[in-house]
């Protein structure tokens, strides 16, 4: 027989939690990520944790390719509102059903190639994305976003490194046309941006590090050119 009470009473509100609002759901893609290679979980999330402490205070930011938006949470602890963008209709559909109250989150459809954001932000980021746009329409992508932030906003960019796709799984790197060094990927963000800091990223530890030794590039801008 099951017991109805933990036996730590500290422990208690995990049963009332799962009482009012269900147990929480992983989302489309992290459930795959979680069943396929369980320690990946971690390099996203880190990656989400890095994004929330350089973007900690600033009002209403987006994400641009959310995917199921896992992650955003960790951003929108740290920021004042959180509005998460992707092309993708059932990554949309399936971040709406898990909405709580607790982490609003505004969802929407919006394909970047298409059109900048139907509204400016103070800050953007959009993690492992670029890699996935032919490079004879990466400019449309940077554009559209440098047009969707505010005056002094910034733009925060991760992707895999081109390096690192020798050793990426197939699942990994499906979809990856447009990887690029960390130097390539700087020289690119630097058409549209004034300043421009590159980090390394080896697994779930950010750093300043060679480059041409990254798994992950991150890349925070600022100072948008007109």
């Amino acid at each position: 027989m099951s017991e109805k009470n933990t036996r730590e009473p500290q422990y208690g509100n995990t049963l009332e939690l799962r009482e009012s609002i269900g147990l929480q759901t992983l989302g489309l893609m992290t459930n795959q990520v979680y069943h396929d290679d369980p320690r990946r979980l971690a390099f996203v999330l880190a990656r989400y944790k890095f994004v929330s402490k350089m973007l900690s205070g600033k009002g209403r930011v987006a994400e641009l390719g959310c995917g199921d938006a896992f992650g955003s949470r960790i951003v929108l602890q740290e920021v004042g509102a959180l509005d998460v963008y992707d092309f993708d209709p059932l990554f949309i559909e399936d971040i709406q059903s898990r909405q709580v109250e607790r982490w609003p989150m505004e969802a929407h459809v919006h394909n970047i190639l298409d059109a900048k954001l139907p509204q400016t932000y103070e800050a953007i980021y959009s993690l492992d994305v670029m890699e996935h746009i032919p490079a004879e329409r990466e400019l449309t992508y940077l554009n559209h976003l440098v047009e969707s932030l505010t005056e002094h906003g910034t733009l925060v960019i991760g992707m895999p490194s081109l390096e690192s796709q020798d050793y990426a799984s197939p699942v990994s790197k499906a979809g990856h046309v447009n990887c690029k060094s960390g130097k390539d990927l700087k020289k690119t963000l630097e058409t549209a941006f004034h300043n421009v800091f590159l980090f390394s990223m080896n697994d779930e530890v950010v750093h300043t590090g060679f480059t041409p030794m990254a798994h992950y590039l991150i890349a925070i801008c600022t100072g948008k050119k007109s």
